[in-house]
């Protein structure tokens, strides 16, 4: 059987770029497939360096608007009338969750994908993180440990472009990076007061995939550096920020051996039972809803988590009643998220003659702290913190009470400043957390649509309050006052880190992935991204795809060459 191409790889966003780059790259004549329209870097960032009143409604969405049309996606912390266009329609892309367990399904259907949206913090996972499953006995031993991935990790952040510094703490391995943004005087207080009183605990400057110092490459593929506009999420037009449109498609393109098609919803995958191999997929046009079907002798899924497991879920055979490659019952099962809804606060006295300048589209990071060499009594696995410190600006002044010029007066000076932190915790991974499809209820394109039922347990209860008790004696140790904080769990799924439903392992009968990201049932199709997650840790995810689908990428590509697939 000939095939139209050596590869197949769904998806667009930080796993879907990343096979593609590193396919082609190898050799290999890859095909694209993105769900949702096409974008062209630069000239469809619409709203970049647009101010509030350029927009028709000078920044803000009508109610009705959100309530209609993104009454889950308003929820995310990216989402504006700046942004909108790069979120889905509530409405037009239905999801079902168990009753009294919401989860928050934040989506972007478009070339690139959430790559344009996301938070742009890139942390390492150690042999702390690896290992945990082991350790405390909830889920499966994770298939690899630090040392299989480190190289990878070199090789996606030297590419990427990842500001920071080698800070030397055993939980956070030290990278590859361009040389990081700098601390503002109050954050530099807070962290030497903190540090003093606990040593155990770091405040060091994030770790962003933006470019500080450019290499030869990036200047090659037009990235330019940072310039600290902090506007992000509405598209770069400069490439400072690693993105998929800015960074690993160019790089595919280049080699002249990458297609891509837009508006290409995959429904399933078709498996051939003889010969034990996927051998191609089945696509409805997103306009026309007519139908299509292209082969390869090979396939990635990096659809998403989700996106992902739906395909999978979808495609069913004589072999695979349950899904494909799901010979162990275990796809869809054991869906995470990271923990949030922790959020502290104080004033910081002092420094009132300086200001924080240029916009840093950058935070402060507190890694793990708990359950490294002793163990936490409170909690499971580890949580940390991201945040900073500002001078609150005239938005001070509309929860108070005041009137007249001496308000007026009062605002157009720089408030105090405020040193405020969010905490990220590790969710536990559970096997009745999970997705299946509704079968009796489809899309507009025929798909049935993914029922979700996850709720947290008992350890992520208690986490979240460890992490406001903790975030409170650090800041009131470090000499803040006013210290306010928060500890309610929000939805899962609102973190934007949704993970697992296709978990790696070492044993087939208990995981769908081998430990190069490959199904144990069917040797030609993979799985590279946030669905091969068998556990979580408390680190953001985005770096740990990148490592795990250029692995995989240089497996797949040498198995292919030698005939083992």
């Amino acid at each position: 059987m000939t095939s139209d191409f050596d590869a197949i790889v769904v998806g667009s966003g930080v796993s879907g770029g990343w096979a593609a780059k590193e396919l082609t790259e190898r050799g290999l004549k890859v095909l694209l497939l993105e769900r949702g329209r096409h974008i062209t870097h630069r000239e469809d960032y619409i709203t970049e360096g647009k101010g509030n009143w350029e927009l028709p409604y000078r920044g803000q969405i009508p109610e009705t608007e959100l309530a209609n049309d993104y009454a889950i996606q308003k929820d995310c912390y990216a989402f504006t009338d700046f942004t909108k266009h790069f979120f889905v329609n509530d409405r037009e892309h239905p999801y079902e969750t168990a009753k009294g367990r919401p989860f928050s399904y934040i989506r972007g259907h478009h070339l690139g994908g959430r790559s344009l949206q996301w938070h742009r913090q890139c942390y390492r996972w150690s042999d702390i993180d690896f290992g945990a499953n082991k350790k405390d006995g909830h889920g499966v031993d994770w298939p690899i440990r630090y040392s299989h991935i480190a190289p990878w990790y070199d090789h996606v952040e030297a590419f990427a472009g990842i500001s920071g510094n080698n800070d030397g703490l055993p939980q956070l391995p030290d990278g590859v990076f361009q040389p990081p943004f700098k601390m503002n005087c109050v954050e530099k207080a807070v962290k030497a007061r903190m540090e003093a009183a606990f040593p155990e605990r770091n405040l060091i400057i994030g770790r962003a995939a933006h470019l500080t110092e450019p290499t030869d490459e990036q200047l090659e593929l037009g990235r330019g550096r940072c310039m600290n506009r902090n506007e992000c999420q509405r598209g770069c037009s400069f490439g400072a920020y690693f993105s998929s449109l800015s960074a690993t498609l160019p790089a595919a393109e280049r080699t002249g051996r990458l297609s891509i098609v837009t508006d290409a919803i995959v429904s399933s995958v078709n498996y051939d039972r003889e010969e034990n191999r996927v051998t191609s997929v089945n696509v409805i046009d997103a306009n026309t809803k007519s139908g299509k079907t292209f082969s390869a002798r090979m396939i990635f899924l990096c659809a998403s988590t989700l996106g992902t497991t739906q395909i999978m879920l979808n495609s069913v055979s004589e072999r695979f009643p349950n899904g494909l490659a799901n010979s162990s019952g275990t796809l869809g099962h054991y869906l995470m998220d990271h923990i949030g809804g922790s959020s502290t606060s104080g004033i910081f006295d002092g420094h009132s003659d300086k200001y924080h300048s240029p916009r840093r589209p950058n935070e402060c990071y507190i890694p793990r702290f708990t359950n490294l060499t002793e163990e936490d009594p409170r909690v499971l696995r580890g949580f940390g913190y991201q945040g900073g410190a500002k001078r609150i600006d005239w938005k001070r002044g509309t929860a108070g009470a005041g009137i007249g010029m001496e308000l007026k007066t009062s605002l157009r000076q720089p408030g105090p400043w405020e040193f405020a932190i969010e905490g990220f915790g590790e969710m536990l991974p559970y096997e009745h957390n999970r997705v299946w499809l509704d079968k009796n209820r489809k899309d507009q394109w025929g798909m049935p649509i993914l029922h979700v039922d996850c709720v947290h347990g008992e350890n992520e209860k208690a986490m979240i309050q460890a992490i406001s008790d903790d975030a409170v004696a650090m800041l009131q140790t470090a000499g803040l006052r006013n210290v306010h904080t928060s500890a309610s769990l929000i939805p899962p799924g609102l973190q934007i880190h949704e993970m697992g439903t296709a978990r790696m392992g070492n044993d087939p009968s208990t995981s769908v992935l081998n430990q190069h990201n490959q199904t144990h049932d069917v040797p030609n199709l993979f799985v590279t991204d946030g669905a091969a997650m068998t556990s979580s840790a408390c680190q953001n995810p985005s770096l740990t795809y990148m490592a795990l689908t250029a692995r995989a990428s240089a497996t797949a590509a040498n198995m292919l060459a030698d005939g083992t697939i």
